[in-house]
């Protein structure tokens, strides 16, 4: 396995030069990027992963700059919370999943387009990234329905359209999407950001879907960090109450992707350059889930 070693230097813009074992390892690590070129990778940058965005930021732009077609989607949670917090409107979760009435909807707007997609979009474009912000509802992109009305506004999608990403991915954009819907009736919709990010990575054939969040991936109920996992043993691990609350969304969301999509992976968006680590065959931190 190569050994990508980290830059010394996080805050450069520019494409970072690692430091590999030998000069075989560096064949090795060019002939790798060299076989994912073309290949879309989805990450999708988790609300509490934001504050490390400048170093996820670097990873895609520098995968991009050598050919790997990179499509960001991000979400917000922290964030709306702290907001609506502020405006003293309540918060409440089934499932994992944010309880989300028409007031409750206009900040998740806000924040999920007005802030955060435009703060991702300028920081990337300093750092000299081609990067282009999008929300679920432009062109259509992501179609859903209210599955529950206990939740409110609360999307389950449907169908997405994908060509408004494929032009664009292919003039040469990075797109960074904020995850909402549209409804039937014209209506937006809040919409879960990792089930966003797999129904995505499913219709663009990605050749890996990464979820970044606060966790080092998932664990057994002893504590053991699991680094692979198949469908079948993620189920038990649901059924026997192991994976729980938040985290059940976004498992779902990887076994829902794996139809189309080779490998899922979760990792921590903490851990410096953490996509880098993508490119070996075998990452050695997170979890991978695989068919």
């Amino acid at each position: 396995m190569t050994q990508v070693v980290a830059p010394e230097k996080l805050d450069d813009p520019h494409p970072p030069t690692y430091r590999l074992a030998s000069l075989e390892a560096i064949q090795s690590t060019l002939d790798l990027v060299a076989s994912l070129k073309h290949k879309v990778f989805v990450v999708k940058l988790g609300g509490s992963t934001l504050e490390y965005q400048q170093a996820v930021l670097q990873d895609c732009i520098w995968l991009h700059e050598l050919g790997v077609n990179v499509v960001v989607v991000h979400g917000g949670g922290p964030s709306i919370t702290a907001w609506l917090d502020k405006l003293h409107i309540p918060t409440s979760f089934e499932q994992g999943l944010r309880v989300t009435d028409a007031q409750t909807l206009e900040v998740v707007r806000m924040v999920l387009c007005g802030q955060i997609n435009q703060d991702l979009v300028t920081q990337a474009s300093e750092m000299g990234g081609n990067v282009v912000g999008l929300c679920g509802t432009d062109n259509k992109m992501v179609q859903a329905h209210i599955a529950n009305e206990r939740l409110g506004l609360v999307g389950e999608i449907d169908r997405v359209d994908v060509s408004l990403l494929t032009h664009l991915i292919d003039l040469g954009y990075l797109p960074v999407i904020a995850p909402l819907g549209l409804g039937p009736d014209g209506t937006c919709l809040n919409i879960n950001a990792d089930l966003v990010a797999a129904r995505l990575a499913g219709a663009l054939n990605a050749e890996r879907l990464i979820f970044l969040s606060d966790v080092n991936g998932i664990r057994s109920a002893d504590g053991t960090h699991l680094s692979e996992l198949n469908k079948a043993e993620v189920s038990s691990l649901i059924e026997d109450g192991t994976i729980y609350g938040g985290m059940i969304p976004k498992i779902m969301a990887c076994l829902n992707a794996l139809t189309n999509v080779a490998r899922v992976h979760i990792a921590n968006g903490s851990t410096p350059h953490v996509l880098l680590y993508e490119l070996e065959d075998h990452p050695h931190v997170g979890t991978t889930i695989t068919r």
